[in-house]
């Protein structure tokens, strides 16, 4: 090999290091550039005022849990479109039948034709580890749940680890820490299922005892009360509106979020993978025709069930379909585990 040779080599292994550092430095700075917000000029109560304790110096909140009440806090803005996240340090042991969400939502105003975008933890059952699934919903299509359930790959009760929505006019991405686990791409067959009206940013905990652990057979055990979601470093980096946006806004604000929905496809495909357990896309006794959105992986769709559950899957195998209740973010069919 001649010195030319090995410096075109040398070249274009540069030049390919380059890429995949660009690319990854894409993602990070999603999270790097943007900029937290004060808990106490940018949300309020949203009940329960007297579970919710303040962190000095006012970047977060914690949110407890106990026999008389949950609680959650809002924004005071709605925003049309945007990247809206927390760090969260969930509840330790014995969380069976509890709720800690992340989401956002217009339900307040909206009603029945509201909109949202969910990350809702999922407490364990005896001696068995939190859990989370993301949904959406738009227009008030409750009735057709768009569920996704995972594990975690550490355990988010030692430490804080950071939760993000990130919403445009044509894509909703789901993360954990830096990791998307989720993207939702609109489509015109979607039509009004996809969310498009402001919403505010909510978090929230609560007793689900009827549904959320093990179909309701595992209930809030509150000898072990309080029980604290603690969130800090909140950011809302979004196009602050009112319920009613003015003519023009929709396109403005999704263009304004435009440059941050290149993700990690590659680690999007390796959590899904290995920490998705149950798929809407995959659950044909709910939807015996997919709904639109869904990309249907052959091999992906090997591993699942009719159910939409895992073939292998350990202890999922032993769950019943028969489910005792339902949440806003839990649709009828759909058993959490």
């Amino acid at each position: 090999m001649d010195r030319r040779q090995s410096l075109s080599y040398a070249t274009l292994l540069l030049l390919l290091l380059s890429l995949v550092l660009s690319s990854s430095s894409s993602i990070a700075a999603a999270f790097r550039d943007h900029s937290t917000v004060s808990y106490d000029e940018k949300f309020a109560p949203l009940f329960a005022e007297f579970n919710i304790k303040h962190h000095e110096g006012g970047d977060g909140v914690d949110l407890h849990l106990n026999r008389h009440a949950g609680s959650g806090f809002i924004s005071t803005d709605m925003y049309n479109y945007g990247f809206f996240s927390a760090r969260i340090k969930l509840p330790g042991n014995h969380t069976s039948g509890i709720v800690v969400a992340l989401y956002t939502s217009n339900g307040d105003v909206f009603g029945k034709t509201h909109d949202e975008l969910d990350i809702e933890f999922l407490g364990g059952a005896p001696g068995r580890p939190w859990r989370f699934q993301t949904n959406l919903y738009g227009n008030g299509s409750t009735s057709r749940g768009r569920e996704e359930r995972y594990t975690l790959w550490f355990d988010p009760t030692k430490e804080y680890h950071r939760y993000s929505i990130l919403w445009s006019s044509r894509s909703a991405v789901f993360y954990v820490d830096d990791v998307p686990v989720r993207e939702v791409i609109k489509s015109e067959e979607m039509g009004a299922d996809y969310p498009s009206k402001p919403m505010s940013l909510y978090a929230t905990i609560w007793d689900a005892s009827e549904w959320a652990t093990g179909g309701g057979r595992y209930k809030v055990d509150y000898k072990h009360a309080p029980f604290v979601a603690r969130f800090k470093e909140l950011v809302l980096d979004g196009c602050a509106t009112g319920p009613i946006r003015q003519a023009g806004a929709a396109s403005e604000c999704g263009d304004a979020h435009d440059e941050l929905e290149a993700t990690d496809r590659a680690s999007m495909r390796r959590f899904r993978q290995k920490h998705m357990y149950y798929s809407y896309c995959y659950d044909v006794r709910r939807y015996p025709a997919a709904l639109p959105e869904c990309v249907i992986n052959p091999v992906e769709k090997q591993r699942f069930k009719e159910s939409g559950r895992l073939r292998f899957g350990g202890g999922h195998r032993r769950q019943r379909r028969k489910r005792s209740g339902r949440s806003r973010g839990s649709s009828p069919g759909v058993e959490a585990m």
